[in-house]
């Protein structure tokens, strides 16, 4: 019999993998830059999405918080303590990487969407088939 975190859980996944593939589809196949910037944007929020979900076991539901155990005080009951949360807390490690991701992924799509609007103040379109036939002097501007 299958619980019902289980399900949630495979729910959630399915979810994911169907939203990384209907943005890989539409990055494919619009041809719009600010369309394909969008679908950028929401494959980056689904990635870092995954991440978390890694990082996050059952079981684990404490934040990664330290709750003030002192290996100074009683070493052993202090050794014992820090293993029984480890056990229950949330891997820090993803969630520090999607900070990390979320910051870089922000500065790369304002990146592209000044370049987007370069390309748009010099050609006067942003679809990529139009870009690419003005950009090769098959079309004039």
């Amino acid at each position: 019999m299958i619980d019902a975190s289980t399900l949630i859980w495979s729910y959630i996944y399915a979810v994911t993998i169907t939203i990384i593939v209907i943005t890989v589809y539409g990055m494919a196949t619009r041809p719009n830059i600010v369309k394909k910037l969008i679908l950028l944007s929401i494959l980056g929020d689904t990635a870092n999405l995954i991440a978390v979900m890694i990082g996050v076991h059952a079981g684990m539901i404490k934040p990664p918080v330290f709750p003030g155990i002192s290996f100074t005080d009683h070493p052993v009951v202090g050794y014992n303590k820090l293993l029984n949360f480890a056990g229950e807390a949330v891997d820090p490690v993803p969630q520090v990487l999607v900070v990390t991701a979320i910051v870089i992924g922000l500065a790369v799509l304002v990146f592209l969407g000044y370049v987007a609007l370069l390309l748009y103040q010099k050609y006067g379109t942003l679809d990529v088939r139009l870009l690419e036939k003005k950009m090769r002097g098959e079309m004039s501007e």
